[in-house]
């Protein structure tokens, strides 16, 4: 029997796609990204996430990356796989998929066209899911994104929720910004593990007793989240620098930006490889301007990217 996967914690990184210049996705990219972040800090990798254009690939190219990075060698306990989509037979598609590879986990928006829909809806979507995928190694984060999805998570639904499924409501990733939204959650709902979305936010998250980080800024600084993540609790010069330059190059600079182009484009112009400014319609790529605007932000703060990253990348 396999074995039912452990509790996510740490830093995760919400990984690029890199695609090729027809807007496949490269698999053979795609791992060497994963393996770099693994090698420099990152606990685990979440996939096919609003960083990695989900809603942009079907569901057969979705499955198809994830047998392939599986097959590349990434271990599938280090992998959370976003699941989420509008129609819910579709999520649960995409969910036995990656429970079925012994992924850590799925990370799942809320169904997410209609707006205004009642808790009501939003409980029963998750708890559909649960029941119809029917595993017991199911481990669910909710993502709460309600900027980008139009849908907000109440504490009333993840109370619910977390009552009737204890032991597939794992945690929520919270990319609202809302710190104080975080801290309650952290501290008033026992057996939800909850991860900041918002690189800047880690170290606050990590004392209200949150476990980690799910954040874009890994893609390029996984070093300086793993740093803070490890190295809060002693307070150490390092932690705190790299606290600091983690606000500077996500709050002054990327928070600013459209966050996967503007990534996508400066690994492009930082590693020498062009297709990492490729992107699937309707993303279309940053301007010069826009992204030496980023780049002086970024320089400024002291930010550089590691030569590793340039030599694999």
């Amino acid at each position: 029997m396999t074995a039912e996967p452990s509790r996510a914690k740490g830093i995760w990184a919400a990984a690029l796609t890199p695609l090729s210049e027809d807007g496949q996705i490269d698999y053979p990219g795609l791992i060497r990204h994963i393996a770099w972040l693994l090698a420099n800090g990152c606990d685990g990798i979440a996939l096919f996430g609003t960083t990695g254009e989900a809603p942009s690939f079907t569901l057969e190219e979705r499955e198809a990356a994830l047998e392939a990075v599986v097959a590349g060698g990434i271990a599938p306990e280090r992998l959370l796989v976003g699941t989420g989509c509008c129609a819910l037979p579709e999520t649960v598609r995409l969910t036995r998929h990656a429970v079925g590879l012994g992924c850590a986990g799925v990370l799942v928006l809320p169904p997410f066209y209609f707006k205004g829909v009642a808790d009501d809806g939003i409980y029963g979507s998750y708890a559909e899911i649960i029941e119809r995928v029917g595993d017991t190694r199911l481990r669910l984060y909710l993502y709460h994104f309600p900027d980008m999805s139009g849908i907000a998570i109440s504490h009333a639904v993840i109370g619910r929720l977390l009552q009737n499924f204890p032991n597939h409501v794992a945690g929520i990733k919270d990319s609202s910004g809302d710190l104080d939204n975080m801290i309650r959650m952290a501290r008033g709902f026992d057996g939800l593990d909850v991860f900041a979305g918002d690189d800047h936010l880690l170290w606050p998250v990590l004392e209200a007793g949150g476990v980690g980080s799910i954040t874009s800024t890994a893609n390029i600084a996984p070093h300086l989240l793993a740093t803070v993540y490890r190295e809060w609790r002693q307070g150490t010069d390092a932690a705190r620098a790299a606290q600091a330059m983690l606000k500077a190059v996500w709050e002054d600079a990327l928070l600013h930006m459209p966050v996967t182009e503007t990534l996508k484009a400066y690994l492009a112009h930082e590693t020498g490889n062009a297709a990492w400014r490729n992107l699937r319609l309707p993303l279309v790529s940053i301007g010069v301007a826009q992204l030496g605007d980023f780049i002086v932000k970024t320089e400024a703060a002291g930010f550089r990217l590691l030569q590793s990253q340039k030599e694999v990348l």
